[in-house]
């Protein structure tokens, strides 16, 4: 450190030993007060990663926790829909206002911004990546237990911008079975090392199929490997999720909060305690 330092490495250019890393973390709404935050992550699309945070969401606020969900698929929303929800994000001069569900989840998509649900988002990466960092910044979430933030898939903008700009406690993993088997589940784990996220639990969405006649399970897609990669990866926590025509019938009918099923409870409790 020279003898001249001012201290305000903002303002020097030179590399010395003093040289503070600057936080990328953004605070949230001075009208927020969120204690815990779960990213749900996975390597591609169309794996029920959606499901998963809802159904969290949707049993935490069953077990008392305030419960919150900041939709981050920009350009796939979904979560709306799974719980009805249809009318506009109300603004006020303070900052936006989540949307309650019909148990209270605070909801955040930009579903419920836009004029029309079915218009499309044709954003650039930049801009996308910043209306989810808007998500934490301008709205005013209260007071939330626990927030549970729906990811896009893969390793792109909104997931590295999610993980520097939002204090994330850690990551749940949502993969098929054919994706366990592959290098898609080890690359969304990798990008959690690389930004020092714990990855809390792996679940495994389509797993098995019930018999509705003798109650065995079909493993439609083959046998689980869901332990076998949780090893490897030395996460503990797991879970399988069951090709499910209620589940879906719950989700395409805005009916998510009435599932019945205790899939997630062992991931949950320990999570959340």
């Amino acid at each position: 450190m020279s003898e001249e330092c001012s201290h305000n490495c903002e303002s020097c250019g030179k590399d010395c030993g003093e040289r503070t890393k600057k936080s990328l973390l953004e605070k949230p709404h001075d009208g927020s007060h969120i204690k815990k935050v779960i990213g749900v992550v996975s390597g591609k699309g169309g794996v029920g990663k959606s499901l998963v945070t809802s159904l969290m969401a949707v049993m935490a606020q069953r077990a008392g926790y305030r419960a919150a969900i900041l939709d981050a698929d920009i350009t796939g929303p979904s979560i709306p829909k799974e719980f009805g929800l249809h009318t506009r994000a109300e603004s006020g001069e303070e900052g936006l206002y989540p949307v309650p569900s019909k148990t209270g989840i605070r909801v955040m998509s930009l579903n419920l911004l836009t004029e029309h649900e079915t218009d499309p988002v044709v954003w650039r990466g930049p801009l996308i990546a910043g209306a989810v960092k808007q998500f934490w910044t301008d709205v005013i979430w209260g007071d939330v237990d626990c927030m549970f933030i729906d990811m896009p898939p893969g390793t792109g903008d909104v997931p590295l911008t999610v993980f520097q700009s939002v204090p994330v406690d850690g990551v749940i993993i949502v993969a098929s079975p054919q994706e366990l088997v592959g290098m898609i589940v080890e690359k969304a784990v990798n990008m959690a090392g690389m930004m020092n996220i714990p990855v809390l639990g792996l679940v495994e969405n389509m797993s098995y199929i019930v018999c509705p006649d003798c109650g065995k399970e079909i493993h439609a897609f083959g046998e689980s490997h869901l332990d076998e990669i949780a090893r490897k990866h030395q996460i503990t926590l797991t879970a399988r999720l069951p090709i499910d025509p209620k589940l879906a019938a719950a989700c395409d009918a805005g009916l998510i909060e009435l599932f019945d099923g205790s899939w997630l409870d062992n991931m949950l409790n320990t999570i959340l305690k």
